[in-house]
């Protein structure tokens, strides 16, 4: 399963590492992708969306749903 969000305000690679570190410690996460450029993180393992979003606001990101 994969779910994608867009996450407005990646503007460095700080934030690519934040968001990254954050959603890697979700349990159930196999892998993460940030495109800072789109604005778009990518998560895929056994996590549904409330999880990513919660992940996301607990670092200062509010997430906008694109599909889960």
């Amino acid at each position: 399963m994969a779910v994608t969000v867009g996450v407005p305000g990646l503007t460095g690679r700080s934030d690519v590492r934040l968001v990254s570190a954050r959603l890697r410690d979700v349990p159930g996460v196999l892998s993460v992708e940030v495109d800072a450029a789109a604005g778009v993180v990518v998560v895929r393992g056994s996590v549904d969306a409330p999880a990513v979003r919660a992940a996301l606001l607990e670092v200062g990101y509010l997430p906008e749903p694109l599909t889960d």
